[in-house]
């Protein structure tokens, strides 16, 4: 490496891990990269800090002090390692027997894990794209616990393949196992793998679960197969739900919480907003709005500068704006975006970047879409969900993951 390059990597891994990506969507699963700081003018191409070879998959990467983590497939395992984030350098890996036969109506899609990793208190966890669920240590990779559910459910993952990616709280780690029809959202504990409460019945979906206080109760929000439901944190009560089916079992948008509201959508469903009520013991649920102008399918939206902010399918992909408080859009680009695209609200900026390898920049708090700026930053499919580190863009796509600089 040369040695002017050298304090420039030097100063980005300090910067870097000063802004932790230790989980899906970012430090607080929202999509949003606190304190970034935009450059006083977007650069012409963005500087490729490395590029390493990353296996198969549409897990996202993850940032934690000064090291990346990535969830992959080689053959018929599963790997989980460890970069270091200056340099791409590896750290350490791991690897266990993962064999998998795809659905084939998502052959294309691969056999390679689609949930994100999280970072949590020097642990690393994992859920396979079968549903195998790992806990490790984010120093040295040694194994903790492992978890598979073969002899619970008939089934360990759905239709295409488990998704979800893990939340934490305190010391509870968070999922849905268990295959269609018949699974369980779970609570384990984070230090040993032991089932401190399961939820049964309803199927997995494709979406992850945020955690958050709705009407002075702190619940775990998500997307069953069948609904949209809230879960008493510390006890898997299922305090309310709400019906919500799609063409062949796909609901894969993150909730996004607003106060005591949650935004929610799917495959042709528009985008609507309920008010999460508590009279007595009871909850209930008060429609608040709904805007059928747009619907979200693969990409989970943002919620910034009371501004929600994403993608649409409808067009063949459509950027949106919309009033948190009303549901009133803002603004629309013109369609033929993308079929996906993962949203990072950075500052004053969203930067959305599609499957097409295509990172879009744009201005949030505008009347109109208004891009400042476009770069390629693949060649090939970007799946994924980038990690922002600083001002490190770590993006994966179907073969490799790079480090980009956004100044």
């Amino acid at each position: 490496m040369p040695t002017r390059v050298l304090p420039a990597l030097l100063v980005l891994a300090a910067s870097a891990a000063a802004q932790d990506w230790p989980q899906w969507r970012g430090p607080n699963r929202d999509g949003i990269a606190p304190g970034f700081v935009a450059p006083a003018s977007w650069p012409h191409t963005l500087r490729k800090g490395w590029q390493i070879p990353a296996g198969a998959g549409h897990s996202s990467p993850v940032v934690a002090g000064e090291r990346v983590f990535v969830f992959f497939r080689e053959g018929e395992e599963e790997v989980v390692a460890a970069f270091d984030l200056a340099s791409g350098r590896p750290v350490w890996r791991q690897s266990y027997p993962a064999p998998y036969s795809m659905n084939p109506a998502a052959f294309s899609h691969g056999k390679g894990p689609k949930s994100t990793p999280l970072v949590h208190e020097a642990r690393l966890y994992t859920l396979g794209i079968g549903g195998v669920l790992s806990c490790f240590e984010s120093g040295s990779g040694r194994l903790v616990w492992r978890k598979e559910f073969s002899k619970e459910f008939r089934e360990t993952s759905p239709l295409y393949g488990a998704a979800l990616s893990p939340a934490i709280e305190g010391d509870l780690l968070f999922a849905h196992v268990g295959g269609p029809g018949d699974g369980a959202f779970t609570a384990f504990g984070a230090k040993t793998g032991a089932v401190r409460w399961a939820a049964k019945g309803d199927g997995p979906a494709y979406a992850s679960p945020v955690v958050a206080t709705l009407a002075g109760t702190r619940q775990v929000v998500t997307q069953t197969q069948n609904h949209v439901a809230g879960f008493a944190a510390e006890t898997g009560q299922r305090l309310w739900a709400l019906p919500l089916t799609t063409d062949y079992d796909q609901n894969t948008v993150t909730p996004v919480v607003d106060g005591d509201r949650v935004i929610y959508s799917g495959l042709d469903k528009g985008v609507h907003a309920v008010r999460i009520v508590r009279r007595g013991p009871a909850f209930s649920v008060e429609p608040s709005w709904d805007n059928p102008e747009v619907s979200l399918y693969l990409s989970s939206p943002v919620l910034a500068g009371g501004r929600l902010c994403g993608l649409s399918h409808r067009k063949k992909g459509q950027f949106f704006c919309l009033d948190a408080a009303t549901g009133r859009t803002l603004w629309l680009s013109d369609g033929r975006q993308g079929d996906n695209a993962a949203l990072v609200a950075a500052g004053d900026h969203l930067l959305f970047l599609t499957t097409e390898a295509r990172l879009v920049v744009a201005r949030r708090d505008t009347p109109a879409f208004a891009p400042v700026a476009t770069y390629t930053v693949a060649d090939s499919p970007t799946w994924a969900h980038p990690a922002l580190a600083g001002r490190a863009l770590i993006v994966r796509d179907a073969l490799r993951l790079a480090l980009w600089r956004l100044e």
